[in-house]
C-alpha cells in the first residue's frame, strides 16, 4: 500500500472509533452531526462549524449565548483568530437518546485541545449537550450547551 493509501486508512479508523459505542443506526447518524461539528472546529472553519445548526440554532458557551448562525460563526471566527487557533475539539460520546424520529440528545465530555498542547488539559473538561434534529434528511445541531465538569 502506498504512504498516501496508508495515511487514508489511518485516518478512516481514527474518525470510526470518533463514534465509541454508537457506530451504527440512528444512534449512529444522529452523532454524524455533532462530528461534523468536530471536523469543521479542528479545521478552526467557523462557518463550516455555523452551518451545521439549524436556522435558528443555539449555542452556550461559558457566558455566551449565541442565537443564530451568525452569532456562532461570529463567535468563533474571533476565537479562531485569536486563542483558539489551531485547536481541535476532543470529545466522546457517552450516551445518546432518541427522543422521536427527528429529534434526539447527544452527551459528550472532552474539550479545547490548544494548538500547542498534545492533549486536553485536566482542567479544561466540559460536558457538552447537543440537541440534535432531522431536517430535510439531515441531522444537524439545535443546541450546543457547554458547561464545565468538577470534580
Amino acid at each position: 500500500m502506498s504512504t498516501e493509501g496508508a495515511s487514508l486508512v489511518a485516518g478512516a479508523k481514527q474518525w470510526a472509533s470518533y463514534y465509541g459505542d454508537f457506530p451504527n443506526g440512528v444512534e449512529g447518524a444522529v452523532l454524524t452531526a455533532p462530528l461534523r461539528c468536530r471536523a469543521a472546529w479542528d479545521a478552526n472553519d467557523a462557518e463550516g462549524f455555523a452551518s451545521l445548526f439549524i436556522d435558528n440554532g443555539s449555542m452556550l458557551v461559558g457566558d455566551n449565548q449565541l442565537m443564530s448562525r451568525d452569532e456562532i460563526r461570529s463567535y468563533l471566527g474571533e476565537l479562531f483568530a485569536g486563542p483558539y487557533k489551531g485547536s481541535r475539539l476532543a470529545l466522546e460520546f457517552s450516551e445518546i437518546q432518541v427522543v422521536s424520529e427527528s429529534m434526539a440528545l447527544a452527551v459528550s465530555v472532552g474539550g479545547v485541545v490548544y494548538a500547542d498542547a498534545a492533549a486536553l488539559a485536566p482542567g479544561d473538561n466540559v460536558r457538552i449537550m447537543w440537541v440534535v434534529v432531522k431536517q430535510d434528511g439531515d441531522w444537524r445541531i439545535a443546541s450546543y450547551q457547554s458547561s464545565p465538569v468538577t470534580g
